[in-house]
């Protein structure tokens, strides 16, 4: 495992660190983790050097934080830094920070955690914290041991994130979506570079665009496998970001084991300026593949869920951009899921009443996506002679 300085905090951290947003599952039941196969995969990150998790409020229906709790047991919690983030929608008192703070801390059996950030900060969130002197509260959990460093998780635009950097010298640590597709989405690679200079210790998340950098369209498969030295689609994507010295850890929301060891294996190959200018040039074709081929930047963090008339949003838009930028076979087997699927996945089911925009991180027109997707994928495909 590679180590990297983390930001101004004085203590080095694993260039890989472990997201469990996307841990394991027993069935289809988003909160149903199959615990022992998540607590091995943990386990070993670890035993092979990651030496930062983390969790939030949200995730997998508050079942992350447990299951990352009963991980860390049996001596493991002594060798990461713990970070989980505060449902800043949640907070309608000032009162609210320290409840969800101590549940928090409950189910992660635990009385201290190095990093807590503010989760999801957002024009519409931003105000939450001032009103409701969130900042207040937290440095009293800090002096009564309960935190660490303080930080912020991050889906808007740079303009705003500078906006909150610069309003608090408190901030050490900072959550952005980032990755080569996204340098100029969000934060981007500007934010990257203002937090980094600000001190900030930069996490990035979403480096592999849920799961769609790892498993690209066919035009971006054939330009990673012509280059050289042979990279998975995956690694290409991490290595990309482990190039940049602004870059403090890298989260992976791994969900089988394979995932685990093919990022540790990426991981022990990570450097500062490690890749060449042939590389980064590989890079820049395969965003160009990439744009004309995926046309809704849905990244699966499953915010928008539960939908209130049962469209499984996500997998909607999965089919949509299966077909668009694989087509084919692929198109042809995505079109007869969605049609399958009566009570799921079917855009004809949404009445527009756009509860999922509001909870959107990545600010997609759910609505109008979802009126396209379910015009174009219920129609018949049509057979040839």
């Amino acid at each position: 495992m590679q180590y990297r300085p983390f930001g101004s905090l004085g203590f080095d951290v694993s260039a890989l660190g472990f997201g469990t947003m996307r841990l394991p599952l027993v069935g289809s039941d988003p909160a149903a983790i199959d615990r022992r196969l998540a607590i091995r995969m943990l386990r070993h990150a670890i035993d092979q050097g990651v030496n930062y998790i983390d969790t939030a409020y949200p995730y997998h229906g508050g079942q992350s934080e447990v299951v990352v709790g009963a991980a860390l047991r049996d001596g493991y919690r002594a060798k990461v830094r713990l970070a989980t983030k505060l449902p800043i929608w949640m907070v309608t008192r000032p009162t609210d920070v320290d409840r969800l703070l101590d549940e928090q801390l409950r189910r992660l059996g635990d009385e201290h955690v190095e990093v807590y950030l503010i989760h999801n900060l957002a024009r519409t969130t931003w105000p939450l914290v001032k009103r409701h002197r969130v900042l207040d509260r937290l440095e009293r959990a800090q002096k009564a041991g309960k935190i660490g460093a303080l930080g912020f998780s991050y889906h808007d635009s740079y303009e705003l994130f500078r906006e909150i950097v610069d309003s608090y010298d408190g901030w050490r640590v900072a959550q952005t979506q980032y990755n080569y597709a996204n340098e100029k989405v969000q934060a981007g690679t500007r934010g990257l570079e203002y937090g980094a200079a600000k001190g900030l210790a930069m996490v990035v998340m979403e480096p592999l665009l849920g799961g769609c950098l790892a498993n690209p369209p066919p035009a971006m498969a054939e330009i990673f496998r012509c280059a050289g030295p042979q990279r998975t689609p995956a690694e290409w994507a991490l290595q990309w970001l482990w190039n940049k010295p602004q870059v403090g850890v890298v989260l992976s929301g791994m969900g089988t084991l394979d995932q685990v060891e093919q990022n540790l294996a990426a991981a022990a190959r990570s450097a500062v300026g490690g890749l060449t200018e042939a590389d980064l040039a590989v890079v820049r074709d395969a965003v160009r593949a990439y744009a004309g081929a995926i046309p809704i930047p849905c990244t699966a963090c499953r915010y928008c869920m539960p939908c209130p008339h049962k469209v499984d949003i996500p997998a909607a838009f999965s089919l949509y951009n299966g077909v668009k930028g694989f087509g084919g076979a692929q198109g042809m087997l995505n079109r007869i899921i969605y049609q399958g699927h009566l009570a799921q996945n079917q855009g004809g089911l949404c009445v527009a009443c756009g509860a999922c925009m509001k909870r959107c991180p990545q600010k997609i027109d759910i609505v109008s996506w979802l009126r396209t997707v379910h015009e174009d994928l219920s129609r018949k495909p049509a057979l040839g002679h």
